[in-house]
Order: structure tokens, then sequence, then C-alpha cells
């Protein structure tokens, strides 16, 4: 998890910020398959894997910030 402390906070939330909007037209592809988990028919792998594509920086993200809280606990 370390290379996730070198990796830059704002570059971090750039990249998250813009995954979670794109494509910005016609709709952002984390609506569609938000949209598609709660009506039941996220099936498809490419569907699935679209998904955890996009939020994977978030997830990042979370993980960064909690790592520096945590450490600023420590301290």
């Amino acid at each position: 998890m370390r290379f996730i402390d070198r990796f830059p906070l704002l570059l971090l939330v750039v990249l998250t910020l813009f995954m979670l909007g794109a494509p910005f037209v016609p709709e952002p592809h984390l609506v569609e398959k938000m949209r598609m988990l709660s009506d039941g028919t996220l099936t498809r792998p490419l569907d699935i894997f679209d998904l955890l594509w996009h939020l994977l920086p978030a997830v990042l993200l979370a993980v960064k910030l909690y790592r520096m809280r945590r450490s600023r606990a420590a301290n």
C-alpha cells in the first residue's frame, strides 16, 4: 500500500473527479451503471468491469485519505 502514499493527492482528486464524470455527454457511465444496478440489469461482465473501472480512483482516494488520517493520529 505504500504506492498509495507516494501518489500525489491532487492528482488523485482530479483523476477521481474525471473518472466519476466520464464520459460527460450524454450522461456519465457511473450514472448509467448505478441505474442499471438499481434496476437489476447490471449483468454483463463488461458493464460490471466498467462500473469498477470508474469507481477505482474513488476507492484509491478513500484509502489514501484514510491512511493519511491514521498516520496523523499516530504522530
